[in-house]
């Protein structure tokens, strides 16, 4: 599975961004999928995941009510919604693949996108 992440950018604090991420391959649909961030000086850091079906959706804390992750099978796509976005969102987020249900952590990953930089001014 080959993945490419886009859609980030600048926006003021408050505003929304909506992250795309394209997978390649026909066995797309049989893998959960994820996004993670990471912030200058940090570590890589867990956001949200989607299982194969989408029917199960997993969050971290910080983002619980203004994040939405999402995907298409038919279209080879996985979305984050991000509203109400903060300072402290500013990052680079990365979408990513894993075999393993509600996987939240990176290790549990196999395939990674690019990155795509969001930055929230304040």
């Amino acid at each position: 599975v080959q993945l490419q992440a886009s859609g980030g950018g600048l926006v003021q604090a408050g505003g929304s961004l909506r992250l795309s991420c394209a997978a390649s391959g026909r066995t797309f649909s049989s893998y959960g999928m994820g996004w993670f961030r990471q912030a200058p000086g940090k570590e890589r850091e867990f956001v949200a995941t989607i299982s194969w079906s989408g029917g199960t959706t997993y969050y971290v804390d910080s983002v619980k009510g203004r994040f939405t992750i999402s995907r298409d099978n038919a279209k080879n796509m996985v979305y984050l919604q991000m509203n109400s976005l903060k300072p402290e969102d500013t990052a680079v987020y990365y979408c990513a693949a894993t075999t393993r249900n509600r996987a939240t952590v990176s290790v549990l990953y196999d395939y990674w996108g690019q990155g795509t930089q969001v930055t929230v001014s304040s």
